[in-house]
């Protein structure tokens, strides 16, 4: 019998590792001793399920279940029963079983652009065919939303979106610093070797040939690229990428995602950039609507956009980061920002009774592949996963930015995406004399579903940061992640 909320390292079919999805088992109908079993655990192991504080009639647990079809069913007190207000099946012997369904993502392939990625920042997921049986919320919102005053919140957007919209891009320019762009005609394999070597998710892509910039290159093309590579019928060989030019992958990658207008002509997506004179609140409104983690700040003098200087790389932690610096010492005007963040809707959150808000967060395990966490972060067009353990407490995360390790001494040309796991793969951007799942500068950023949102937005703030996992005290049971866009898109209304 295993004990509450703890799971076995292998799933109901053997296999380990792999998508998983936290799921709530409840059994509201009262009982001494309640225990939870199903095909999920083959039947023969049963979970002991935990009296919910307050209400000791109603029992429950967590169990991360693998993407499927899952049937399973409650012993309470010795004897077997179903819930009969669930979905249920009836075998052959007149055995009667509720029924699961754990969701699985979109498995059809998905390529999006740093411009235009894909529209699901989340992993949404409908669960209402099947009775909200597992849900996503936020934490104690349900019970604690009550608290937040619609006029504090009112008040509080307000003087934000004044502050944005009285501010410029200019606020956003450090006083020194570089800024990295590549020509369209660099090898690829260069490009993502100086990616790695610098530091930086994205750069933007300059044609010498037309005097503009064009787009940018990040994390997702090596992503893509790797995929394509992995693909036994792609025509991009590892050869050919050593001489492959930037603007002969972006050519590709417009096939690849056969984009076409209905006169089927290639649809070309367009730069998305601002200049030093727009607003903050219009820089951070771009990066929202278009769904991009960054837009280049782009000066000319001249009327018609020729000669064009690069300026900066703006980001929605340096917008972030101005408005902490702004109301820092004046707090007491934003009411918003002493509230706890399990009062705030935003985010996405592991199940919690009586919630449904249709968002889904999952996780990998350390064995888990990389080719599962590299598909999983563009098919659900999000940045970051989180690595846990068996229990769920919080070992790392896998982010796109953390695939152009990759690049170090060719080794995407030494792996296979199904083979290489994702702990092996973590240790290429690592010290080789750190251990694994050592939180090291701004890898895992965590905060407490108690922590106030003032506390969530100075930790957003820092760069290179995109999002804060939030875990439980002392175990680091991951509970739920905010990000920087959850931030902004409730603090805009």
């Amino acid at each position: 019998m295993f004990p509450p909320g703890t799971n076995p390292s292998q799933d109901a079919t053997g296999a380990s590792g792999g998508v998983l999805i936290p799921t709530r088992f409840v059994w509201p109908y009262g009982g001494r001793r309640v225990l939870l079993t199903g095909s999920f655990t083959r039947w023969t192991d049963h979970i002991l399920m935990s009296p919910v504080e307050g209400c000791p009639s109603v029992f429950q647990t967590m169990w991360n279940l693998t993407p499927g079809v899952h049937q399973y069913k409650f012993c309470v007190d010795g004897e077997w029963r179903h819930d009969e207000q669930q979905p249920f099946v009836v075998g052959n012997y007149g055995t009667v079983n509720t029924l699961l369904l754990a969701w699985e993502l979109d498995p059809r392939p998905a390529v999006s652009s740093p411009e235009a990625p894909d529209s699901r920042r989340n992993m949404d997921v409908d669960y209402e065919t099947f009775q909200r049986v597992a849900t996503s919320s936020g934490g104690a919102l349900q019970e604690t939303t009550s608290r937040i005053s619609e006029s504090d919140i009112e008040v509080s957007r307000h003087r934000i979106s004044s502050f944005l919209s009285t501010h410029n891009a200019y606020q956003l320019l450090p006083e020194s610093g570089k800024v990295i762009a590549f020509d369209v005609n660099l090898p690829v394999k260069h490009a993502f070797h100086i990616l790695y070597e610098q530091g930086i998710p994205v750069a933007p892509l300059w044609n010498s040939y037309r005097g503009q910039f064009v787009g940018v290159l990040s994390a997702l093309d090596f992503i893509l690229i790797l995929k394509q590579l992995g693909n036994h019928g792609s025509n991009l060989t590892e050869e050919e990428l050593e001489t492959h030019t930037i603007s002969a992958w972006k050519e590709a990658k417009q096939q690849l995602s056969r984009q076409m207008d209905p006169c089927g002509r290639t649809f070309q997506r367009r730069l998305i950039y601002a200049g030093p004179s727009d607003s903050l609140k219009d820089v951070a409104l771009k990066i929202l609507q278009n769904e991009v983690s960054t837009v280049p700040i782009i000066h000319s003098s001249s009327l018609d956009g020729s000669f064009p200087q690069l300026l900066h790389i703006a980001s929605l932690s340096g917008i972030l980061k101005c408005i902490c610096r702004y109301f820092r010492h004046c707090s007491g005007s934003l009411p918003i920002l002493q509230q706890p963040i399990c009062t705030i809707p935003f985010g996405t959150w592991v199940p919690k009774i009586g919630e449904s808000n249709g968002r889904l967060l999952a996780m990998l395990r350390p064995n888990a592949t990389l080719g599962a966490a590299l598909s999983l972060l563009v098919q659900a067009g999000v940045s970051s996963i989180p690595i846990v353990d068996d229990n769920d407490s919080l070992l790392d995360t896998y982010s796109r930015s953390d695939v152009t390790a990759l690049a170090k001494d060719r080794a995407y040309a030494k792996i296979h995406l199904d083979e290489m796991q994702i702990h092996q793969a973590l240790q290429l951007g690592q010290d080789a004399s750190a251990p694994y799942g050592f939180f090291n500068g701004q890898r895992c950023q965590m905060c407490l579903h108690s922590d106030t949102l003032q506390k969530v937005m100075e930790r957003l703030a820092n760069p290179g940061v995109r999002r804060v996992i939030i875990v439980e005290a002392g175990s680091k049971r991951v509970e739920g992640i905010i990000s920087l866009s959850d931030v902004f898109r409730f603090l805009l209304g």
